[in-house]
């Protein structure tokens, strides 16, 4: 019964992940209907436009819309999924089908490409555009009726299938009550007998078993002892673990603080006093024009405050997530960083990665994980030349084992790392750790006095070809 049953419902679930297939491919083949009507309406949108500039976006429009119908007819013609990804094999009726639509599906495509190489509305007077939106206009219609007609025979060979699964399950219904009426009666009836026999002896054997339980019981009490001590110990654990977490939530929380308060310092001693000054100037202007003296002179001073005044923004927008990172990765944000201590001190930070790493093309990292480097890279530069006076730090990025490694050197004046917590810089190297956590990353320090300090961290590598979307007012 097992065997039949599983047989019967690997069978089932089989028939019915085919029959979940074959529905996205008559979504696929569905969705050229409407886009085909699309592809129309934009063509006699493209004959009324008399602006150019109108007139090009309703052509790129009605070329996107085709490349989709073209997609979708491809995959439908070929029996190709991509959500998921796999391959349905058309039936001989739909091969046939697909062929009668052929003729209307390059009619569109070739009105369609007339339409989208036009120059200009005046062209649309000419004989390729004339012919164009003829083309479209007659294969249209047709376009979409045939594509009915596939769909429509879609529809049919899928419930043929349905009603051959439904009849299946009957037959495996009926097979099923006939085994168990047979097990009813050739073991049901013996087992019963035998049942009975059991018991007798089951009661026979319950005084044996009365004299077992008082020695078991000893036992049981020793255990439940043993358990109890488990669960005290389980208790400790959990405690220690919840302790622990509220340690490095009350870290985060101060990072980000501090980070708020940097943040405020930076606007309000940089950019508020820029923006007073610029309200003096502007006062001191208007009281000049109001006594009629000339105001020439002191429009530059007016200029060059303004331009500082934008340095300085784009300056905190950079501190709070640079450019570089969002919109071209790790690497290039990395750079960025080196440059800017390097226009300060020449040559103080040199910076080295695997090829790969270097190649502009290559699929970014996930988004955690350039966040999480990045922001353990800067705090690591501030300590070294604020805190370690280093002359010279290295920046080493490599993949090695599954992991991607980051090695940050200095030569710094170093310092015992048992006296981390009492440091100045000893809050940003706890979040740097804890950072690397959220990433399930290891950190590792080592400092020597007198000579540097060295900065592991090791994080699973995977990369991820994907568009990185960064909230710059959210990520610290």
């Amino acid at each position: 019964m097992a065997v039949l049953l599983t047989v019967g419902q690997l069978i089932t679930q089989w028939q019915f992940d085919k029959f979940q297939d074959e529905l996205w491919i008559i979504r696929y083949t569905a969705l050229q209907r409407h886009q085909s009507q699309q592809v129309a309406k934009k063509a006699l949108l493209l004959s009324d436009q008399h602006d150019p500039a109108a007139f090009r976006q309703t052509q790129k429009s009605l070329q996107n819309t085709f490349e989709t119908i073209s997609k979708y007819y491809r995959q439908g013609q070929q029996g190709i999924l991509t959500e998921p990804s796999r391959t349905i094999a058309n039936s001989d009726s739909v091969k046939l089908l697909y062929r009668a639509v052929q003729p209307h599906f390059d009619g569109l495509q070739a009105g369609t490409r007339l339409l989208t190489e036009l120059r200009g509305p005046d062209d649309l007077r000419t004989e390729a555009g004339q012919r164009g939106l003829k083309l479209i206009l007659a294969n249209e219609t047709a376009f979409l009726e045939r594509i009915d007609a596939v769909v429509r025979q879609y529809t049919h060979e899928l419930r043929q299938k349905l009603a051959s699964l439904q009849r299946f399950e009957q037959y495996l219904y009926l097979l099923t009550l006939a085994i168990l009426t047979a097990i009813a009666w050739f073991v049901y009836r013996p087992a019963a007998r035998r049942l009975r026999e059991a018991v007798a002896q089951l009661v026979a054997a319950e005084q044996r078993t009365t004299e077992a339980n008082r020695k078991l019981t000893s036992v049981n009490t020793s255990l439940n002892k043993a358990r109890q001590q488990l669960v005290e110990s389980a208790k400790q654990q959990f405690q220690l673990q919840i302790n622990e977490q509220k340690s490095r939530t009350a870290y985060l929380v101060a990072g980000q603080e501090e980070e708020r308060k940097r943040l405020s310092r930076e606007l309000h001693d940089g950019l508020g006093q820029m923006l007073t000054a610029i309200k003096l100037q502007i006062e001191g202007l208007e009281g000049r024009l109001a006594n009629g003296a000339p105001v020439e002179t002191n429009l530059q001073p007016l200029k060059s405050l303004i331009t500082q005044t934008i340095q300085e923004a784009r300056s905190i927008s950079n501190n709070l997530m640079p450019s570089a990172l969002s919109d071209f990765g790790l690497m290039p944000a990395l750079r960025v960083l080196a440059e800017q201590h390097n226009r300060l001190a020449p040559g103080m930070v040199t910076l080295e990665a695997d090829r790969w790493l270097m190649d502009p093309h290559a699929a970014r990292l996930a988004q955690p994980v350039e966040i999480t480097l990045y922001r353990v890279t800067q705090e690591a530069l501030t300590n070294a030349i604020r805190h370690g006076k280093a002359t010279h730090i290295g920046i080493h990025l490599f993949e090695k084992d599954q992991y991607l490694h980051l090695s940050i050197t200095d030569n710094g004046v170093g310092f015992k790392t048992q006296r981390l917590s009492k440091e100045p810089h000893g809050q940003g190297v706890h979040n740097m750790h804890e950072r690397v956590k959220l990433v399930n990353g290891t950190f590792k320090l080592t400092s020597v006095p007198g000579k540097g300090t060295k900065l592991k961290v090791s994080i699973p590598y995977h990369s991820h070809a994907l568009t990185h979307d960064y909230d710059k007012t959210n990520v610290s």
